[in-house]
């Protein structure tokens, strides 16, 4: 990471005290065991066979250090977690790529960072309470499948109501780029429709394209800034984007 973004090698390394060491080497791997003496936790993100490799299986690491963890990132879980892939293909398998455009950020190695420290705070409070180290797999598609959860719920498709279904909660152009609109809420629906000239009839109406027609009619007309200061005065959740 450090070669392809080094400001997001940065960001994330950031306070951290940093030790590099070839673990193919007998140097590597003393220096290596020297820290996992006097370590809580080790985490790794190599395939399975990788680890073996490297004297670092957990069957080997346990032994050698009983109260020691294993937090083991892999790409899939159990028996996959010798398949390749990468952030990319675990979206694909999940049904979160779109077209044939790349998403827009790494959703499934994103979100495995927040469950790899959701393990990391598991495995510190097993050891307490047992005195035992314990090995946590994190595996990286089984971030992106909980993040596609919405979508294979139905709650995203196309026409839900958080699909674009809901005229309130719709992207739209404006006049000198674009708005979120997230009116979902009636309360909110109702001072969007308000601003926007339409009588409420009701939640339902939110749901009808007439309405979706007139707000983006609406939209059309106004600018960021103006989008932006309605926001503040009727209290309608929105953010506004360029068309970059």
């Amino acid at each position: 990471m450090s070669a392809y973004s080094p400001a997001g090698y940065n960001a994330l390394n950031q306070g951290i005290e940093r030790l590099t060491v070839n673990l193919k080497t007998p140097q590597g791997q003393a220096t290596l065991h020297q820290q996992l003496g006097q370590a809580d936790l080790l985490l790794t993100s190599f395939r399975p066979s990788a680890l073996g490799k490297l004297g670092l299986a957990w069957e080997t690491v346990h032994v050698r250090y009983p109260t020691l963890s294993l937090i083991a990132i892999v790409g899939a879980p159990g028996s996959r977690a010798e398949e390749p892939g990468h952030d990319l293909t675990y979206q694909a398998e999940n049904d979160l790529i779109t077209a044939l455009n790349l998403p827009a950020t790494l959703y499934a190695d994103m979100g495995g960072a927040l469950m790899a420290s959701e393990a990391v705070l598991q495995a510190v409070l097993l050891m307490r309470q047992t005195g035992s180290g314990s090995c946590i797999e994190v595996a990286l598609s089984e971030a992106a499948a909980h993040l596609a959860l919405p979508r294979s719920w139905g709650t995203t498709l196309p026409g839900t109501l958080l699909g674009g279904g809901h005229a309130g909660y719709c992207v739209y152009p404006c006049l000198d780029g674009r708005v979120a609109l997230a009116a979902l809420e009636p309360h909110f629906a109702r001072s969007l429709c308000a601003v926007a000239g339409l009588p409420w009839r009701g939640a339902g109406m939110m749901q009808e394209p007439a309405t979706r027609q007139a707000i983006a009619s609406f939209v059309a007309l106004q600018s960021r800034q103006d989008l932006q200061t309605l926001s503040v005065q009727h209290d309608i959740p929105l953010h506004t984007l360029s068309n970059e």
